[in-house]
Order: structure tokens, then C-alpha cells, then sequence
């Protein structure tokens, strides 16, 4: 592989305090999966933190729910659900979803979902996006998605914003 080292001009220079503001947005999901873009509730913490050059991670809470980015083309999300459902398929066979043996963290409301667990692992729960001029820098089609895998509830995202 032939990769040719180019030279990086700084964007910006910034002389101010490093500060982290965190935000918490809760979502309701009505299905699963569901593509939930959540890009410009992003777009508007960043810009509320006030800062300029750094950071921002989107960390989902739960580990049934993910965060990726990704096109928002509803073809496209059509074609990630049945992939999602392909690799780890909802009514698949799952030790986790074996009440009669399984012990450890079960709840009362507890659902058969070793599925949305599968398909997490793969997916992944958090992006952390570079801030520049106080934007994120998304590419041009790039959108921020939480990913309800499991069943409709209630979620909680942490967006953290870092820089200066």
C-alpha cells in the first residue's frame, strides 16, 4: 500500500481554557430497529457549549441502543434493518433469552432480546465527532443516529462536548 504523508495546516488556533459541557437527551423510540437521526439536536448543544475546536462524543446509555453514523436514505435504513436482522435475527436462538436458566440481571418486565444484544456488540455505543469553527464535522450525507435495537421505550443519550 502506497500512502503519500501530506502536510496539515492547523484550521484554527485557539488560546482559551479547555471546558466539557454535558448534555442528556432522552428520545422515545416507537419501533425496532428504529434509525433515530439525532443530528441536529447534536449540532445544537454543540453550538449552545460554545465551543470552537474540539470535540463531541454521542454515547448511548444502554446496551440495546446504538450510536452510529451513517446516510440518512430511507432505502439505505430499509437495507441496514434487514442486515441488522440477517446477522442477529430477532427470533434466533439465544442462551440470554432462556428464562428458565438464565439468573444474572433479569428484571420483572424482562423480554426475550439476545437479538438487540448481538446486533449492539456489532454496532457499537458511542461516536466522538471533531468540532471545528464550533461545527461538527460531519460529511456531506454523514448523520447521527441512535439505533433502538430491542423494543419501543424510552432511551437516554449523553452528548459531551470538549474544547475550547
Amino acid at each position: 500500500m502506497n500512502i503519500k504523508a501530506i502536510e496539515i495546516q492547523p484550521v484554527e488556533e485557539v488560546t482559551a481554557a479547555w471546558k466539557t459541557v454535558t448534555y442528556r437527551l432522552a428520545l422515545e423510540s416507537v419501533k425496532a430497529p428504529e434509525f433515530i437521526d439525532i443530528t441536529k439536536q447534536v449540532e445544537r448543544f454543540v453550538e449552545h457549549s460554545g465551543v470552537v475546536a474540539g470535540m463531541v462524543v454521542v454515547f448511548s446509555r444502554h446496551t440495546t441502543a446504538a450510536i452510529r453514523i451513517n446516510e440518512n436514505e430511507p432505502l439505505l435504513l430499509n437495507d441496514l434493518e434487514g442486515y441488522l436482522e440477517r446477522l442477529a435475527p430477532r427470533n434466533g436462538e439465544y442462551h440470554h433469552n432462556d428464562f428458565t436458566v438464565r439468573t444474572v440481571n433479569m428484571n420483572d418486565d424482562e423480554c426475550p432480546n439476545g437479538h438487540a444484544h448481538c446486533q449492539h456488540l456489532l454496532l457499537g455505543t458511542s461516536e466522538t465527532i471533531p468540532i471545528i469553527g464550533g461545527q461538527i464535522q460531519l460529511g456531506r450525507w454523514q448523520r447521527i443516529f441512535m439505533i433502538e435495537l430491542d423494543h419501543p421505550r424510552q432511551r437516554e443519550v449523553l452528548v459531551q462536548v470538549m474544547g475550547a
